[in-house]
């Protein structure tokens, strides 16, 4: 496995081909995937067969479970370039790769990972993440009202979770449920519910602005009985699984941001060279050619932090997950980057005029998926929160 040194700006040789590699995927089979996703909210039946063709999944994962033994930076890679030429199918195989799958991996025992791991990595087992309630977001933690009550061998579940990815589709969902009223937030639990367990139910699949071909639901939970050996940590321990995957969930998806905005830059300069407007190409008017520049330089500037943060966490060790420098950059990285991405699908339709608006066109749905990425993996708001947080801490 290879990284760069936290202080480096460009990929070595065999992370560039990486990504090139995961480009040209993404260019060949992923972007023609993409318009019709959109259209139907329907996730293709072959999408995860045709990660495990190509070998996009298990990234992390280490080659006794059938994953490819690399680190969160080469992942981030892949997640950027999926994240260029379909951001629905990014957040699919990005919340079954990283969100559960990286969890687990960090987390579970070897009999669960030994019973889970290699079917996420063959595609046969489709995973999901399952944090957030319907009377809890940002504090998803203190307001969580799913229960988990030990019986026998076995935990019942009772509750829901909603706008969980891959939630209609899952095989499996590492889910959060309180196992200590009384402890509040340090009496949560994670567990691995293999969703044919009975009492777990989809309650309704979800309509979205964007990301409309990555399927998101509302789930249920009405004494669903989960065995205590699916356990993931520790008995109330769930707050440590749950901010050892916030941190890498946020720089993870920071380069997808990227890579939609390389879109955004590809999309409006080609638009821009053939459009033609009073005799002439409309990159030969000076107000295209500064939103055309402005979107350029924000890529690179936001490309050269994220890299820098991915590498400094894929050398974190795990206790410094969700405090300290890694928990403020990591927001920090992804709040600089999709607020690029918004800007820059902002100024492509601009570009666009017209075009831009219709919902055919591409540009029109990277200015819909992009304002996700500010509110998923905890909201801009939060995100300056930690960031304030640690400059405050580091002043004292």
């Amino acid at each position: 496995m290879t990284t760069l040194t936290p202080d480096a700006f460009e990929l070595n040789d065999v992370q560039q081909q990486i990504l090139d590699e995961a480009e040209r995927f993404s260019r060949e089979q992923l972007l023609p995937l993409a318009a019709d996703m959109d259209n139907t909210e329907e996730c293709p039946d072959n999408l995860f067969p045709l990660f495990a063709k190509h070998g996009y999944l298990g990234i992390t994962m280490p080659e006794k479970y059938g994953g490819q033994g690399l680190g969160l930076f080469e992942q981030g890679l892949i997640c950027q370039a999926m994240g260029k030429y379909n951001a629905s199918a990014m957040l699919t195989w990005g919340a079954h790769d990283n969100l559960c799958g990286n969890n687990i991996l960090r987390n579970a025992n070897d009999d669960i990972k030994q019973r889970y791991l290699p079917g996420m990595c063959d595609g046969s087992i489709i995973g999901a993440l399952g944090l957030t309630e319907p009377g809890a977001g940002s504090d998803a933690l203190g307001s969580m009202a799913t229960t988990a009550v030990k019986d026998g061998d076995e935990y019942v579940l009772n509750g829901s979770k909603t706008y969980i990815t891959n939630g209609p589709i899952a095989d499996i969902v590492l889910v959060y449920a309180k196992t200590n009223l009384a402890a509040g937030h340090r009496g949560i639990t994670a567990f691995v519910l293999e969703t044919k367990t009975p009492g777990f139910a989809v309650a309704q699949k979800l309509s979205k602005m964007g990301y409309r071909g990555s399927p998101t639901a509302e789930l249920v939970f009405n004494d669903c009985r989960v065995p205590a050996a699916n356990i993931v940590g520790e008995l109330n321990g769930g707050v440590g699984v749950v901010m050892s995957g916030l941190d890498v969930e946020r720089i993870f998806l920071a380069p997808a941001a990227v890579g939609m905005a390389e879109r955004c830059l590809e999309l409006s300069l080609d638009y821009a060279l053939t459009r033609k407007q009073f005799d002439k190409p409309i990159i030969d008017f000076q107000a295209i050619e500064f939103k055309l520049a402005d979107m350029w330089v924000g890529v690179q500037i936001a490309k050269a932090y994220v890299y820098r943060v991915l590498a400094m966490c894929a050398g974190a060790e795990e206790t410094e997950a969700g405090r300290g420098a890694v928990h403020a950059h990591s927001a920090a990285a992804i709040l600089h980057a999709t607020k690029m991405m918004r800007e820059a699908a902002d100024e492509a339709v601009q570009i666009h005029g017209g075009a831009g608006y219709m919902w055919e066109m591409e540009v029109n749905r990277l200015y819909r998926d992009a304002k996700l990425l500010e509110i998923g993996a905890g909201t801009q708001e939060v995100r300056r929160g930690i960031v304030g947080k640690y400059l405050r801490g580091t002043q004292q």
